[in-house]
């Protein structure tokens, strides 16, 4: 877990009156479509499992037919489909592991539905994409596909459309599809990253620890997922930590080629991973990487609410090189009493504590009395969420947004 376009062209743009009196963003839908039945689930995952073998060539297929049935979506996609790919599938995957929880379907759903007004996604848009998926489907199951299992897949993508639809809606009666927002300062930080700093053109309203989609002026149609490093500021300003990826155009753009006066655009802000979700005054916080940004975040609101939380952060990486951030909050440690700083390297012999992120988390555990916030590689996410719940930590207590999903693409 999206589609493209051009945004100021959208019948979901705001008008100018609105644009000068931004109101907050809606609620999430509370209306959850009707739920499918065990049946229908268990057809649905089960085809999923036929499919995933052959998801890369299905996922090909599918924007082939849709491009030859309805060449005229194509300019909303950008030249390059690789990672559109990609993001399509982790969406489908996604989205069948919520077909048995209907709450947290409608609040992906959500997101997914307000993210896409910026490609320029309408609602007539929706019906040929199902037709497409499911002939895609139906190809791909062979033998295995059955007027029973599209009944329930056409059942299954009505209600995903259903919640889409509603949220886009919703969410253009009160604010923009994109922000425009001017590079205004830009910092090397070594080792292939940047610090970039945007001033919104119009208010911008974000949650610490939220994440936003970028797309650059020499990528258009291509964006890209980013943490803000920084609470919500007087200013408006947003700070991001980008690190270039290897073929990453739009990563690669930020960091070696934006100067300040350079005019990005923003998506919406996106992501569940917000103090407000603490249950616990006691917090672990976990980072690896740029993953420190959205922790950063984090600790800077609990600093400007006064400092409510009691906060362990743990940062880890491979070699001590590696261990991103760490002299700036070892600053923030210094100002705050209540937050603790600990790094952990695997791969090198230093003083100080050595070890993977899940032997150290186990060592200093357990954190069964605190929420976990946990932001960096996969796999460093999931097996620290796997360490702290074989420890006791209720899952419920572990917040991290979805990895295996477009929300989290990297390029």
């Amino acid at each position: 877990m999206r589609f493209r376009i051009s945004r100021t062209n959208s019948p979901y743009a705001p008008r100018p009156d609105e644009r000068e009196h931004p109101t907050p963003a809606p609620a999430e839908p509370t209306a959850a479509p009707a739920p499918l039945t065990d049946r229908e689930i268990s057809l649905i995952r089960a085809s999923v499992a036929v499919v995933e073998p052959l998801a890369a060539d299905m996922t090909v297929y599918f924007y082939a037919i849709l491009f030859a049935r309805y060449p005229e979506v194509r300019p909303m996609f950008p030249p390059g489909m690789d990672a559109q790919r990609g993001r399509l599938l982790r969406a489908l995957l996604r989205i069948v592991d919520l077909v048995d929880d209907p709450a947290g379907l409608v609040r992906f759903c959500g997101h997914l539905g307000r993210d896409h007004r910026k490609f320029g996604t309408l609602a007539a848009h929706f019906p040929a994409v199902g037709e497409c998926l499911l002939a895609a489907l139906a190809r791909f199951a062979g033998p295995a596909w059955s007027a029973e299992i599209a009944a329930a897949w056409t059942k299954a993508y009505g209600a995903v459309a259903q919640v889409m639809i509603s949220a886009a809606e919703e969410d253009a009666a009160v604010r923009p599809a994109a922000w425009p927002a001017r590079v205004v300062h830009r910092l090397s930080r070594g080792h292939g990253i940047a610090e970039i700093t945007v001033r919104p053109h119009l208010p911008y309203e974000y949650a610490a620890g939220q994440y936003v989609s970028l797309e650059t002026p020499w990528w258009p149609k291509q964006w890209r997922y980013y943490s803000p490093a920084n609470a919500p500021r007087e200013d408006g300003t947003l700070t991001f930590h980008v690190r270039a990826v290897p073929g990453g155009t739009v990563s690669d753009a930020l960091v070696h080629r934006a100067v300040v006066g350079d005019v990005l655009q923003l998506g919406p802000p996106m992501g569940d991973m917000v103090l407000d979700a603490a249950v616990h005054s006691d917090l672990l916080c976990v980072a690896g990487g740029t993953g420190l940004a959205p922790i950063r975040a984090l600790i800077e609101e609990i600093a400007r609410r006064g400092g409510r939380h009691q906060v362990d952060l743990f940062l880890g990486a491979r070699t001590s090189s590696e261990l991103y951030g760490i002299d700036d909050m070892l600053r923030m440690a210094q100002r705050h009493h209540w937050l603790t700083l600990r790094g952990a390297v695997s791969h090198e012999h230093i003083p100080g504590i050595r070890g993977s992120l899940p032997q150290v988390l186990a060592e200093y555990g357990p954190w069964y009395q605190h929420d976990c916030f946990l932001s960096g590689p996969a796999s460093m996410v999931a097996s620290a969420d796997e360490a702290l719940t074989l420890h006791g930590t209720l899952p419920d207590h572990i917040h991290y947004d979805p990895f295996e999903t477009p929300v989290l693409s990297a390029r």
